[in-house]
C-alpha cells in the first residue's frame, strides 16, 4: 500500500487569495477547546468580516501544508484595535501577537513553534527586544506551551470583550 506524501509546512503572509471563511474557520476550529471550556475567545467566535479587519490591521502569517494547501495555523503580528491595551504591549522594546491557532487535526507537528519564530524574527527585524501575547488564564494547556518556550507572567488582563481574565506573557528574543 503506497503512503500518501507528506507535505511541507510552510510559513508565509496572508495573500490577498486566501480565504477570509477558511482562516475564520480555521480559528474556530483552533480556539473550539475554550469555547467549549465555557470561554468566550472573540477568535472563536468572531464573524469573516471581523476576520478581514482584524487581519489588516497588523501582519498576519499563515501556515499552510504545500505552498498551495489548506491554512492549518495562524498569528497576527502586531494587531491593532480600538480597546485598551495592556501597558506592556505599548512599550517601545515590545511587539506583540494575537490570533494565535493550529487546527487541531495538526497540532503536535510543530506548527505553532514554526509560526512563534516567525513573529520572533519579525520582531528583531524591527529591532524589538521582547514579544508578548495575551491567553485566557483558565487554559492551562497554553500556560505549559508558553511556560515551555520561556515566556513569563507580566501581568492580568481584562479584555472588554471576554469573560474571562486574561494573562500577559513575554519573552525577550535574540
Amino acid at each position: 500500500m503506497l503512503e500518501a506524501p507528506v507535505l511541507p509546512i510552510l510559513v508565509r503572509r496572508v495573500r490577498s487569495s486566501d480565504s477570509m471563511e477558511e482562516l475564520t474557520s480555521l480559528l474556530h476550529r483552533a480556539y473550539a477547546e475554550q469555547v467549549a471550556m465555557g470561554l468566550k475567545p472573540l477568535a472563536g467566535r468572531q464573524t469573516v468580516d471581523v476576520t478581514r479587519a482584524r487581519s489588516a490591521t497588523g501582519e498576519n502569517f499563515v501556515a499552510t501544508l504545500g505552498d498551495n494547501g489548506p491554512l492549518v495555523g495562524t498569528i497576527l503580528f502586531q494587531e491593532t484595535e480600538s480597546a485598551a491595551f495592556p501597558e506592556w504591549f505599548l512599550r517601545p522594546e515590545v511587539a506583540h501577537f494575537s490570533l494565535f491557532g493550529v487546527d487541531p487535526l495538526h497540532q503536535g507537528r510543530g506548527i505553532g513553534g514554526l509560526l512563534l519564530r516567525a513573529v520572533e524574527a519579525r520582531a528583531l527585524e524591527l529591532g524589538k527586544s521582547e514579544i508578548a501575547l495575551s491567553y485566557a488564564e483558565p487554559d492551562t494547556k497554553l500556560a505549559g506551551f508558553y511556560a515551555h518556550r520561556a515566556y513569563r507572567f507580566i501581568q492580568h488582563w481584562q479584555w472588554p470583550y471576554t469573560n474571562y481574565r486574561s494573562i500577559i506573557l513575554s519573552k525577550t528574543v535574540a
